[in-house]
């Protein structure tokens, strides 16, 4: 299929058809090692059962801006970004220990039920979904070697995977050892920047226009474009992380605030509040599970201080820069088109 017209829901479909077949035979060949390691097996699989497909589609459209026709190879190579985003959600839900991803339970809830006689029953579901997110991550590398292009194509791209590895484990990292300590919209900003907007928008970005052959000066206008749109998705993460509807995210309603996670929106909401309305918010913020009520006066006090509004005008001053980097970028018209309604989607959201 052609794509000059950016379909999410056909490229969706085209990446789901590589990923599923793909992940469904090397969770066979896991249990044909011994059934026992079943319930690993669907949690890997369950790992990349659902996603919208914008890591896939960042890579691709970076392939397509560089002037590449559309290639079923190209696409097979893209989806391998879902497949690291898999094993960063895994990790990431297992470090934050959360219960829900798009509705479900994540793997380290769910795989407690394949170890009930286990002496420490949470400890080593957590172990085994540890383990599936290692795996994860090497299938994302055995998919990408594997997609059908040209040696010499890998090769050029086949550099930023430790890049890509290396800041992705330095913003989770830097989330960690932040958690606790007092907010800062800078420190926040900088874990947002590794954690997500690299990950996300960036690495597969150049990941497609390296395959592609570009130039250096067209990686530094992809960056200008990718990391500013990447900080924008993560802040609207952020503000949907308290204020979304989790029937729509898909995840447990304000589990940063449950976590004292660094979010940026935390950072605004302290920054711009005075003495008395910090104590207000210590107080509500130092039982480590807090109730309904303490969170909805945690969002009340967001609110009167208008750190939602604060966010949401970063997020627009983000969107902006990458859209100005992407005219100055000036892609074939398929490709800016994707990018600009890729921009958007990413930025502007419920889920």
């Amino acid at each position: 299929m052609a794509a000059e017209r950016w379909e999410p829901d056909a490229f969706k479909t085209r990446v789901d058809e590589v990923l599923r077949p793909f992940v469904a035979t090397e969770a066979h060949l896991l249990t044909a090692v011994d059934p026992l390691l079943g319930p690993v097996a669907d949690a890997v699989e369950a790992a990349v059962a659902t996603g919208k497909r914008l890591r896939a589609a960042f890579c691709y459209w970076g392939w397509r801006a560089s002037g590449q026709p559309d290639h079923d190879a190209a696409v097979r190579a893209a989806a391998s970004m879902e497949l690291v985003h898999a094993a960063a959600v895994v990790h990431d839900d297992l470090i934050d220990d959360s219960p829900l991803r798009h509705g479900r339970p994540t793997a380290h809830t769910a795989l407690r039920d394949a170890v009930p006689h286990h002496p420490h029953t949470v400890g080593a579901a957590r172990s085994l979904a540890m383990l599936s997110g290692d795996l994860l991550m090497s299938l994302a590398g055995q998919l990408f070697v594997t997609s059908g292009l040209p040696a010499a194509y890998l090769a050029r791209a086949r550099p930023l995977w430790a890049s890509l590895a290396r800041d992705l484990i330095a913003g989770e990292c830097l989330e960690i050892l932040h958690t606790g300590t007092a907010p800062d919209t800078a420190t926040s900003l900088k874990v947002i920047r590794y954690k997500t907007a690299k990950y996300t928008v960036e690495h597969p970005l150049l990941i497609g226009a390296h395959l592609a052959g570009a130039g250096e000066r067209f990686h530094e206008r992809c960056s200008a474009y990718a990391l500013p749109l990447g900080e924008a998705f993560q802040l609207r993460d952020d503000l949907l992380g308290l204020f979304g509807d989790p029937e729509l995210t898909g995840k447990a309603g304000a589990d940063d605030i449950r976590g004292h996670r660094p979010t940026a929106l935390l950072a605004e909401t302290w920054r711009l509040a005075g003495d008395e309305e910090r104590g207000r918010l210590r107080a509500l913020l130092a039982d480590g599970d807090p109730d309904e009520d303490r969170l909805d006066a945690v969002r009340a006090t967001m609110r009167r201080l208008t750190a939602p509004e604060r966010v949401e005008v970063m997020i627009a001053e983000r969107v902006d820069s990458a859209l100005h980097a992407l005219a100055e970028l000036n892609p074939p018209a398929p490709a800016r088109a994707a990018l600009t309604a890729l921009a958007h989607s990413a930025a502007v959201r419920r889920s």
